[in-house]
């Protein structure tokens, strides 16, 4: 059998920005100002960023080159009529309404479809989606696979809905308060794990069944493609382009946060394919977002969307190697025995925080502590997913106990080299080593709403 060769990042490196290593003690003394949440670091004090990849992409030659072409006009910019062009061709929407990012396409559509009291089934949360599902007097129902959260299970399509759980809920609850079904892709707090074409099929033909609307969150939509392309039968010869295709066409309309798949570090859309309902939406865009024809984007900011939607399914080698930088570091931390997520996801790797540290009771955050110990030890920052993340009851004000107790290492686009993933790996492993020494959280400041990005934490002494 030949030999597998060795392959390279799809792309030569043009401009670099400098970064530094601090000290053991510089870290420890900048977490404890931020109050024990990666979230609150300055950028100048990390050493490799896996906060998010969200919005944290290299853009190209071309999209920098878009960048001097943006028609800064108030109304009816040549560039959005571009983005409409590159949207359509890409995805398949025919109406689409700009937004700043993600979560405002997510406000937009919330306010628009739902009323107090609906239910909105999904795969499993996201913060700002579940927020702006209840801002909107709804209430999210996850009906996620159970294997999802099962960190060691190897299903390979762990974003999928059980159609067993969804028909159960429409059951309960009538899908007239159904408004829509909410399918994410490459599911982010299930640890980056896709859907398959069979299920997001399946799913969208029995809400066509009871009438019920099915909205993707396509962020990562591109990844999922990838995942389908190696996984699902009869999709081996499919390119990436002709996959991402139809996976859109199980739906209704979408939203995306173009700070992923799309290579820009701002910006967004609502994708729909019902005019009455994007006029809806356009109607509330002007206020809350913007004029229908940038709706919170700048001209230029627009100009470099339009290129990365194309340039992502240009070839298929550019998410065959975002995806596998990605598996590299999580090849390297399941040979040196860390439990993560497995399969690797399609964005980051994720600790399983509750295997690594079983001293730590789940309200004792131990993924919030894992990630500062891990700071501290190389620089890194990463994220928490897992009891800070879900937050609590509106009614009781308990904590959601989710099941999974993760720390997120999201990796950007084209900005890290594999050197990189190596000294990752190597802090890892150093802090598993050491895990013992690691300690419980208490809040110090807990904020009502996404308490994730802004709550403080203090050690509780042992």
């Amino acid at each position: 059998m030949e030999k597998r060769r060795s392959w390279a990042e799809p792309f030569r490196i043009k401009v670099v920005e400098p970064i530094r290593m601090t000290t053991a003690e510089e870290r420890e003394r900048a977490i404890a100002e931020a109050g024990y949440n990666s979230f609150l670091l300055r950028s100048e004090d990390v050493y490799i960023d896996l906060l998010t990849d969200s919005g944290t992409s290299a853009m190209s030659d071309h999209q920098w080159a878009a960048l001097m072409v943006g028609d800064e006009a108030y109304a009816g910019s040549r560039s959005f009529y571009r983005l409409v062009e590159a949207v359509e061709e890409v995805y398949g929407y025919q109406e689409l309404v700009p937004t700043h990012q993600g979560r405002g396409a997510e406000h937009i559509l919330s306010q628009i479809l739902i009323e107090p009291g609906d239910v909105i089934p999904g795969n499993m949360y996201f913060t700002t989606t579940r927020f702006h599902q209840e801002y909107a007097g709804g209430r999210f129902v996850d009906v996620i696979v159970d294997e999802a959260h099962d960190p060691s299970s190897l299903y390979p399509f762990k974003g999928n809905f059980d159609l067993d759980k969804l028909q159960a809920v429409i059951d309960e609850h009538g899908a007239a308060r159904i408004p829509y079904i909410s399918f994410e892709t490459n599911v982010n707090m299930a640890g980056g794990q896709p859907a398959s074409m069979a299920n997001l099929r399946a799913t969208y033909e029995l809400c066509r069944q009871h009438d019920i609307l099915m909205i993707l969150d396509a962020t990562r939509a591109l990844e999922n493609a990838y995942y389908i392309q190696q996984r699902e039968e009869g999709y081996a010869d499919r390119s990436i382009a002709e996959i991402l295709r139809e996976i859109c066409s199980y739906s209704d309309g979408a939203t995306v946060s173009s700070k992923k798949d799309n290579l820009v570090n701002i910006g967004g859309f609502l994708a729909l394919r019902d005019l009455d309902l994007a006029t809806r939406a356009r109607n509330l865009l002007v206020a809350f977002e913007g004029l229908q024809t940038y709706g919170g984007m700048s001209g230029r900011d627009m100009e470099a969307l339009a290129t990365g939607i194309r340039e992502m399914v240009s070839t298929d080698d550019h998410v065959r190697a975002r995806v596998g930088q990605v598996e590299y570091l999580g090849d390297l931390l399941i040979e040196a025995g860390i439990p993560v997520v497995r399969p690797i996801g399609g964005h980051g790797v994720f600790l399983d925080a509750r295997a690594i540290l079983p001293h730590l009771t789940q309200d004792l955050f131990p993924a919030q502590a894992l990630t500062a110990a891990l700071y501290v030890d190389g620089g890194v920052r990463g994220m928490e997913r897992g009891i800070v993340s879900a937050g609590r009851d509106h009614e009781t004000g308990e904590h959601h106990y989710p099941k999974l107790e993760l720390v997120r290492l999201a990796i950007p686009r084209r900005v890290y080299t594999q050197a990189h993933m190596d000294v990752v790996a190597e802090s890892i492993i150093t802090v598993h080593e050491q895990r013992d020494r690691i300690g419980g959280l208490r809040f110090t400041y807990e904020p009502d709403e996404l308490r994730f990005f802004q709550a403080r934490f203090e050690p509780i002494p042992t």
